[in-house]
């Protein structure tokens, strides 16, 4: 499992992030070297979920949008698994970032450090 965080990159953590970016990228590396031999490679990037883990720090930047519920989790996976498309998002709102991200490099940047600012400040980051 890789996360959003290797289409997004993650706040607060360079090397989870870089770790993140490679994961990625090797998927694609196999999906492009092995898919055309019957290999499906598949990369499941979900936001955030509700774990032991989440529960000390409440998901932090990466719940922005919420922490998904294991069960919605598995459910998420099994329906995006049957479309047998590479990136399983679980949150629909990485789509719409990543799209965001490579619109306006530059203006995804920025909001990424905005975003940084509040989540570093103690800022709630829930949306309202």
């Amino acid at each position: 499992m890789i996360t959003a965080a290797g289409l997004l990159s993650e706040i607060g953590s360079v090397p989870y992030s870089v770790t993140e970016h490679a994961a990625v990228g090797l998927a694609e590396s196999l999906s492009i070297t092995y898919g055309d031999q019957g290999i499906k490679v598949f990369a499941l990037c979900p936001q955030a979920a509700r774990t032991a883990l989440t529960s000390t720090n409440e998901g932090g930047v990466a719940a922005v949008d919420g922490l998904m519920e294991p069960d919605q989790l598995v459910e998420a996976v099994f329906a995006c698994l049957k479309k047998k498309e590479f990136l399983i998002l679980l949150h629909p709102e990485v789509k719409l970032y990543m799209q965001r991200k490579t619109s306006d490099y530059d203006r995804w940047l920025q909001g990424m450090r905005r975003l940084q600012g509040r989540f570093f400040s103690g800022e709630p980051l829930k949306k309202p």
